[in-house]
């Protein structure tokens, strides 16, 4: 029986022991991401881009020799959801950095709590301008804010489009009410008059009435804030409208995903929106990963699957360069960051009174024979801009 006992209790311990080292393999990171719900298509998009960058950085020795094993948390768009999720990841899993959420709203409420916790938060595609300006110490932002994610769209509205009147649709979000107003303010300095700034609620499908107001205020220039859906469905009932403007031009979002384009159809031609990523861009890596993200899944990425993408080399790389896996290290690393990614360059900065933000280029690009196009700024374009754009009736 001794014998027996003896055993076991050996086994027991060898058992105990072998637990740890074999957790002490991997760096397990598990992200919270909108995976059901109205923003699932953007939650794929980027959950797909995490996965390929996970198996990159994990082919050339992973982090400081160890495999990144990744996990997701569906939020299903809910900030209360993202909040919960993050709680348990800091105060039970003890995750010493937090990266995901898309929604700004969700980005919002992790956010706080990774502040309330002392704990490093990427914020990956969410663009509400207030999430970095509230002088939080271990919040940081990779894409680009609200204020700025039309700037290259604006530049090209003022240099080609030049249009005395715009109307302003915009879903009722924190990210759709930030971006218009974003675009009213850049509108007045253009001298541009704004006809009517319009909200409509998230899930909306019947745009008509709306739709016939802007048609009654005939806008040189129709600007659109809005996720997947209602994206679509604006552009193919202004078209059964019949509602000619000089510009049809989106806030990014629902109009700079492959889904647009798909889902509107032909009602897609000639939009132009704004966007932070192009495939067609020369960073390095940046053919790359659309290439392999295109032969994996049958489309391009958008821009929220660059920045995922980039992200977790972003991670990787603060983890390789913190002097140990505490969330302080870590905080440290990430203020250091100076990283050439696919998505852009990466360095956390504080200035015009954000903290901890990367100011990344923006673009504009178009849809031309059912494909997106670069085509501002000019540097960056991979075909002219097509302008005029005719009028409804004239379309084949």
């Amino acid at each position: 029986m001794k014998q027996i006992s003896i055993a076991t209790v050996f086994l027991l311990l060898f058992s105990i022991c072998a637990v740890p080292v074999l957790a002490a393999d991997t760096f397990d990171l598990v992200i919270p991401l909108p995976l059901t719900g109205k923003p699932a298509k953007f939650g794929e998009i980027m959950k797909r881009s995490y996965e390929l960058a996970a198996e990159e950085i994990n082919a050339k020795g992973g982090v400081k020799g160890k495999k990144i094993a990744l996990s997701f948390e569906d939020s299903n768009g809910k900030p209360e959801t993202a909040r919960a999720i993050v709680e348990k990841l800091i105060d039970s899993k003890k995750q010493p950095i937090i990266v995901g959420e898309y929604t700004s709203s969700c980005a919002k409420a992790v956010a706080a709590v990774a502040e309330e916790r002392k704990t490093p938060y990427l914020v990956v595609a969410s663009a509400d301008d207030d999430i970095t300006q509230k002088n939080y110490k271990y919040v940081f932002r990779q894409n680009q804010v609200n204020d700025h994610y039309a700037d290259a769209l604006v530049s090209f509205i003022k240099e080609v489009v030049k249009p005395k009147t715009i109307a302003i649709l915009y879903e009722s979000s924190a990210f759709g009410t930030s971006g218009a107003d974003a675009m009213e303010r850049d509108a007045k300095k253009m001298n541009v008059q704004v006809l009517l700034k319009e909200k409509f609620e998230t899930g909306a499908i019947d745009f008509k009435p709306l739709l016939s107001k802007v048609k009654a205020a005939q806008p040189d220039m129709i600007y659109t804030v809005a996720y997947a859906n209602e994206a679509q469905l604006i552009m193919k009932q202004a078209k059964e409208l019949r509602i000619d403007a000089k510009l049809y031009a989106g806030g990014a979002a629902g109009f700079a995903i492959p889904e647009f384009i798909k889902g509107a159809q032909d009602a897609a031609e000639y939009v132009v929106s704004a966007t932070l990523w192009t495939p067609q861009l020369k960073y390095p890596g940046a053919k790359e990963f659309a290439d392999k993200y295109k032969a994996k899944y049958g489309d391009y990425p958008s821009y929220h699957g660059a920045s995922a993408y980039a992200a977790l080399f972003v991670t990787a790389d603060a983890l390789n360069r913190a002097k140990d896996w505490t969330p302080e290290s870590i905080r440290d690393a990430l203020k250091a960051t100076n990283l050439k990614t696919a998505y852009g360059p990466v360095k956390f900065e504080d200035k015009d009174g954000y903290q901890n933000q990367n100011f990344a280029e923006t673009l504009a690009i178009q849809v031309q024979k059912g494909e997106f196009e670069t085509v501002w700024p000019k540097a960056h374009a991979s075909k002219p801009y097509i302008f005029p754009v005719p009028a409804w009736k004239d379309r084949k």
